[in-house]
């Protein structure tokens, strides 16, 4: 029998701790950290970057000078800022690899009909996460669109949590949350009174992708003055086309 061949693990390569920390963190990690905080401070410099993840500045400094090369962050001055790079990869992210082409035309047609502003949104990491905005007027840009990351009881948030098996980590829940999760089943939607910001309303139900699970939500956006029950019955008849294209049909 020949002999067996050991095949050497690689191990990923790590960075020096910053005073205080137990150990060391990989390359990619830091790079991450980096991104992140960058992300949050919108503009900064090394020294404030490097203390906000934890690493020491001459390691955030060298791996923030190879992220502007790679144009995943800007220099300005002595500072960074998000680079162009991560803008055109984060804009060709979807959770589904139909998602967008199935849900570009009847958003816009739900967006028209209702007069709404009309969203797709995932849970990521406890939270939110808006992955693509339809305005009842392209030429007049929601406010809302700024702001990408939301807590995760808003109608999208709690639809999704509802539907979801198993349900994601996040933390202790209302205790009433048992009862309304249930409602949200029974009658395919979530609803957000305000609840989140003031003055805004929405309705969300789910997508559902193959053996319907849950891909992402369709939410529509409006005042207090709507009727959200009426919004999430025309929601939900946008959502079952949508989520016939997620399974291909």
């Amino acid at each position: 029998m020949a002999p067996e061949t050991r095949v050497p693990v690689r191990r990923p390569e790590t960075l020096p701790a910053a005073t205080g920390n137990a150990g060391g963190r990989s390359v990619l990690e830091g790079a991450f950290a980096l991104l992140e905080a960058v992300e949050r401070a919108v503009e900064a410099g090394p020294t404030r970057l490097a203390s906000d993840c934890g690493l020491p500045k001459t390691t955030a400094y060298r791996l923030l000078e190879q992220l502007a090369d790679l144009g995943a962050v800007e220099r300005c001055g002595g500072s960074y800022r998000v680079g162009p790079r991560m803008f055109r990869l984060g804009s060709a992210w979807q959770p589904h690899p139909r998602l967008r082409a199935a849900a570009r035309e009847p958003m816009r047609r739900l967006a028209q009909v209702t007069g709404t502003t009309v969203g797709i949104a995932v849970l990521w990491k406890g939270e939110t996460l808006m992955v693509e905005w339809c305005p009842e007027d392209a030429r007049r840009p929601d406010p809302l669109e700024t702001r990408m990351t939301w807590p995760w009881f808003t109608a999208a948030g709690k639809v999704l949590v509802a539907t979801a098996a198993p349900a994601p980590l996040l933390g202790p829940l209302p205790a009433s949350w048992a009862r309304d999760a249930e409602a949200i089943r029974d009658r395919g939607a979530a609803f957000d009174r305000e609840e989140v910001v003031t003055g805004v309303c929405c309705a969300a139900v789910p997508l559902l992708g193959v053996r319907g699970t849950p891909v992402a939500a369709l939410c529509v956006l409006t005042d207090p003055a709507h009727h959200l029950e009426r919004l999430a019955e025309t929601a939900r008849r946008t959502g079952r086309v949508i989520s016939a294209g997620l399974r291909g049909r």
